[in-house]
């Protein structure tokens, strides 16, 4: 079989978006954010709106998101995503506006940015890395690190008595009455990126109807953080991380999943 009949259109079974850049990610080997970000614009190309999508790009890892994502994009100071991103949606109502938001950004430095957007409903995407951990400097405690968990500022682990308990931001937010929808999913495999890419899609439609705040939530890994390989620190997501993140919808259409 000569090798054009093998690529033909109607054999080809997946391609890369087009609104995924040709520049190469700086991310780890085996990290979640580059799953994450061709999901999301995969959505974004198959729902036909990235002429009226804007990004809203953390400080973190994810800092250099505007180079790989082919929309338009602005860079926010560290933890003011969503206050930037509410300036975007209350002055351009017809876009989609969505932050990209790593555990410090959003859970520590942007804590009240995060709170208040939410609470006020703003319609907007928040899409939120939980890798428990500050990845690119350095590796320290983060508020999501879970407890006896190390890091650099935790190297005996994480001690609840005097570092105080994880912060569940996910549950936090979904009990704030502006928040229509609330679910927190995974990448490190093909059954939980379908997962992830579905709870996308209904955030973006979500955003179409004017619904108010979406919030998604992606436990991921952070292999050099963590110290493992890409393969060895999957397998502790597993057993470590999502025991405690529950993955799963928490908030559907305005109204808590009762567990």
């Amino acid at each position: 079989m000569d090798i054009k009949d093998i690529i033909k259109p109607e054999n080809q079974v997946y391609k890369k978006t087009k609104l995924m850049t040709d520049n190469e990610l700086s991310y780890c080997p085996g990290c979640g954010h580059g799953t994450t970000h061709r999901l999301m614009m995969e959505v974004v190309e198959e729902m036909g709106i990235a002429d009226k999508t804007i990004g809203v790009a953390p400080v973190g890892c994810s800092v250099l998101a505007y180079d790989f994502m082919n929309v338009d994009m602005q860079q926010a100071a560290h933890g003011r995503a969503p206050a930037l991103a509410t300036a975007m949606n209350r002055l351009m109502p017809d876009k989609y506006v969505f932050t990209y938001q790593g555990d410090g950004d959003l859970a520590a430095i942007g804590t009240a940015e995060t709170i208040h957007a939410c609470n006020r409903g703003e319609n907007i995407v928040i899409v939120f890395i939980n890798n428990g951990i500050y990845g690119m400097t350095g590796g320290q405690m983060a508020p999501t690190t879970l407890p006896g968990m190390r890091s650099s500022t935790s190297p005996y682990g994480r001690e609840i008595s005097t570092m105080g308990s994880p912060i569940k931001m996910t549950e936090l937010i979904s009990n704030l009455p502006g928040v229509y929808s609330v679910s927190r999913h995974a990448v490190h495999s093909p059954k939980y990126v379908r997962k992830t890419k579905k709870a996308i899609r209904k955030a973006f439609e979500d955003t179409r109807l004017k619904k108010g705040l979406c919030f998604i939530e992606v436990v991921s890994n952070c292999n050099s953080g963590w110290k493992m390989t890409p393969r060895d620190s999957n397998v502790w997501l597993e057993e470590n991380m999502l025991p405690f993140y529950e993955l799963g919808d928490i908030k559907v259409e305005g109204k808590l999943i009762q567990k």
